[in-house]
């Protein structure tokens, strides 16, 4: 981990002393770090700068053990005035498509689903 300390643990009621997040957890928040930086690089690059940017990811988990998500809906929620809609759509289409190394481990046994929303 480069150096820095990552807390996991499991539920009070699982045994744990909750502590961290789940590990299953740190999978969600694995693809948000990667495809959140990536946008808003790739954003600044092409001199676009929103007021505020969210990334949220919902997973849903198989009803059997062993447990893991099937299903994962990235959203990635920009807020400010004029934001040009293809840009936005283009920094996402080429961070789930060709930088982020987690969406595309992922897709190959996720169904990901994307959505954008723009709040002005």
């Amino acid at each position: 981990m480069d150096g820095h300390k990552v807390v996991v643990d499991a539920t009070a009621e699982s045994g744990g002393s909750d502590l961290g997040p789940r590990p299953q957890k740190l999978m969600l928040t694995a693809l948000v770090g990667c495809t959140g930086v990536d946008v808003l690089m790739i954003l600044k690059k092409m001199k676009v700068e929103p007021e505020a940017f969210h990334v949220i990811v919902e997973g849903e988990l198989t009803d059997e053990h062993p447990k893991y998500y099937h299903k994962m809906k990235v959203i990635y929620q920009f807020k400010g005035k004029d934001l040009p809609k293809d840009k936005l759509e283009k920094a996402v289409k080429l961070s789930e498509e060709k930088y982020c190394g987690v969406s595309a481990v992922y897709k190959k046994a996720i169904d990901l689903e994307t959505e954008i929303r723009v709040v002005e």
